[in-house]
Parts: C-alpha cells; sequence; structure tokens
C-alpha cells in the first residue's frame, strides 16, 4: 500500500487529522514497520561508526505509539513494549509472518541458549555476541547437523533472522565465514521462552531430513 493509500484509509481520525504532512508519512512508515518486521529496537548497531545507535524506526512508533496502536487493535493487533529490553512488536492471530525453514528455526533454538547463558553472566548489555562457529558447534553437541549447510542456505537463514531483528552479523553477507561475528539482539527473548528451548532442541531427531516448519 502506497504512503497516500494508507492516508486515504485513516482520513478523518482527529489525531492523525492534526497532524503536518511529514508526521503523517511517520505514521506510516510506522505501521509499515511493525507489519513487515514485527519487531522495532530501541538501539541497533551501526555498522559505519560501529557502535549502538538510537532507532530512528523506534522513534517514529513510539512517537505515534498510541494511535498505532488503536488502528492496529481494529484488525485484531496487539501492540506490546518492553522497556527493559528497548522493544516495541506487534502480536495477534492476523498477523502473517514468513514460514521459518528447519535451519532457521534451529539456529533460532539456539540462539536463545547462547543467550541465556551469556546473560547468566551478568551482562550490563542486553546484546550479545556469538558467531556461525558457535551456532553450528551448539548445534552439533545436540547431534542436529547431518552435514554442514550449504553457504548459500546460511546467508538465507541469517537474512530472514536479520529481517526480524533478531540477528545483525558484523560482516556482509556475502564474506561470511566460521568465525564471522553477529549480535543477537534481545527480540530472542520475546520469540522464545527458555524453559522450551531445550525440549524443543531434543526433539529434532539426530539425521532428520524433514522441512519442518515454525512462523515468526
Amino acid at each position: 500500500m502506497t504512503y497516500e493509500e494508507t492516508a486515504g484509509a485513516i482520513g478523518q481520525i482527529p489525531y492523525y487529522d492534526a497532524l503536518s504532512q511529514e508526521e503523517k508519512r511517520e505514521v506510516t512508515d510506522g505501521l509499515k514497520i511493525l507489519l513487515r518486521q514485527t519487531f522495532v529496537l530501541e538501539h541497533k548497531y551501526d555498522k559505519r561508526t560501529e557502535r549502538f545507535a538510537y532507532n530512528q524506526e523506534f522513534r517514529i512508533c513510539n512517537k505515534h505509539l498510541e494511535f498505532i496502536r488503536s488502528y492496529l487493535a481494529v484488525i485484531g493487533v496487539s501492540i506490546l513494549e518492553n522497556s527493559q529490553l528497548g522493544i516495541i512488536y506487534i502480536q495477534g492471530e492476523t498477523t502473517m509472518g514468513d514460514k521459518l525453514p528447519k535451519l532457521a528455526t534451529l539456529y533460532l533454538l539456539v540462539l536463545k541458549l547462547i543467550y541465556d547463558e551469556q546473560m547468566a553472566e551478568v551482562s550490563t548489555s542486553v546484546n550479545v555476541y556469538t558467531t556461525l562457529s558457535d551456532i553450528h558447534e551448539k548445534l552439533g553437541s545436540y547431534r542436529l547437523f547431518k552435514k554442514q549447510p550449504a553457504p548459500t542456505e546460511i546467508r538465507r537463514t541469517i537474512a530472514l533472522l536479520k529481517k526480524y531483528q533478531v540477528l545483525e552479523p558484523l560482516d556482509l553477507l556475502e564474506d561470511l565465514e566460521g568465525d564471522s561475528r553477529l549480535i543477537i539482539y534481545p527480540c530472542i527473548n520475546v520469540v522464545l521462552f527458555g524453559d522450551d528451548v531445550r525440549g524443543l532442541l531434543e526433539s529434532f531427531e539426530e539425521g532428520e531430513d524433514s522441512d519442518d516448519e515454525s512462523e515468526i
């Protein structure tokens, strides 16, 4: 839906009508961002400065949060906030996420384990660093690798998890190697709960070749 179409759909609403053209565009952008990627982080890693920076997408969603919440409630979508983790995200039966292939599902489960282990070490940050080798080693410990995934499959998986603000690769996708560093964002905490992860991992049989899918 274009900006003009979205603007027309939410016209004649007092809050929206009172906004400037720039602010109306912000509302449209905020709606699109949440519906596209589910999660919005308060701070994201900036590769240019190599530091975490305040996320303008979060600023937009937070600025118009109550209006966006009311608007999305009409279609059965809830907006939730976790101020401790710095996340705004949506939930609801009408939200349609991507179907995750098996490798992406396994990555999610292992990333949650790695995240919880590092946070248990009294980390001062809500973000955690890991590497591809760490992920694959952890999967190997659960005997979930019959063979090493193809590089193209790994890149697709990382790109998908990046889309949903779960991972941030510090290298270009084309340059990913075993020692490539990845940031695990705190969104992993609202995708999965720690108590269920090990049981889910153990439910995957060693060498299983099925194309099981989950949804994010």
